[in-house]
């Protein structure tokens, strides 16, 4: 919840405040230097604040473990991650599940910011805040919150397909709004609001997939190894989707991430989600 929150006031309160100083002050390099000197100052009482309220557990002492030993047991651990059953099947779920995801996200701001005769939405600094910032992560987060309802309560083999087009199908409204693009911004946040729940609520099965994969031995370690393919997942389309969307332009490019969709079902066709209960 807390990170939401977090999410909301970085995504979406910042962005505001900059709009609203770079009305008030009519230059876009100082509104933003404001904006960022503000965030840096609450990071500043942050700071304060976890050092003198954060605990210190006695126990929590230098550990004696030479260099050495911690080599060889990562090495170890690494080596099993990899040997894990189904785990090219696991792969290809975690770096492929979230493609289309992964590149709308890079450049779903970039057209809302653009100009109607560029092919974007020419919404201002603000009404990306608010739209994408703040209506977007409220989407997220009651669709990840719903998600992981229905998975406590009926376990995720039940509910795998119904997030898989969750994640995936909401996409054809950028479709709709690069090929319509409609003026204002009210059609614009229902259709983002749309858009981020599914995604949160088909990102559940991602994340819990990564829980259940990771069981076992070592699964601490594990799970941090599947974190960082979660992370390369978003990271790899996200260097190609700028490209894409200037050679192709924003509705054909929000038709290519619509082509992709196919791969985020046929990857996860041949997980396993056996035991990828609710418990």
């Amino acid at each position: 919840t807390f990170y939401r929150v977090s999410t909301i006031a970085g995504q979406g309160l910042l962005l505001m405040i900059a709009g609203v100083l770079e009305v008030y002050t009519r230059r876009p390099i100082q509104a933003w230097s404001y904006t960022f000197a503000i965030a840096a100052f609450v990071f500043l009482l942050l700071l304060a604040y976890h050092h003198y309220a954060l605990p210190r557990p006695k126990a929590d002492l230098p550990s004696a473990i030479q260099k050495k030993e911690i080599g060889k047991a990562f090495l170890a651990t690494f080596i099993s991650f990899f040997r894990k059953p189904h785990f090219w099947a696991a792969i290809a779920f975690m770096l492929l599940y979230r493609l289309p995801e992964a590149l709308l996200t890079k450049v779903c701001p970039l057209f809302l910011v653009d100009p109607v005769s560029e092919g974007g939405l020419g919404l201002t600094t603000s009404e990306v805040g608010f739209v994408q910032g703040t209506i977007g992560i409220i989407g997220l987060t009651v669709g990840g919150v719903l998600g992981g309802i229905a998975v406590s309560r009926d376990g995720l083999k039940r509910w795998l397909w119904f997030m898989v087009m969750a994640i995936s199908l909401p996409d054809i409204l950028y479709v709709l709004l690069a090929y319509f693009q409609p003026e204002g911004i009210h059609l614009t946040a229902i259709c983002i609001f749309i858009e981020q729940f599914g995604y949160g609520f088909g990102f559940t099965a991602y994340m819990l997939y990564l829980i259940s994969y990771a069981q076992g031995p070592s699964k601490t370690a594990h799970y941090a190894f599947a974190t960082g393919f979660m992370a390369l997942s978003m990271m790899l389309p996200g260097l190609f989707a700028g490209y894409l969307s200037d050679l192709m332009g924003y509705l054909n490019f929000f038709i290519l991430v619509m082509l992709l969709v196919p791969v985020t079902f046929i990857v996860s066709v041949f997980i396993k989600t056996e035991g990828n209960t609710n418990k």
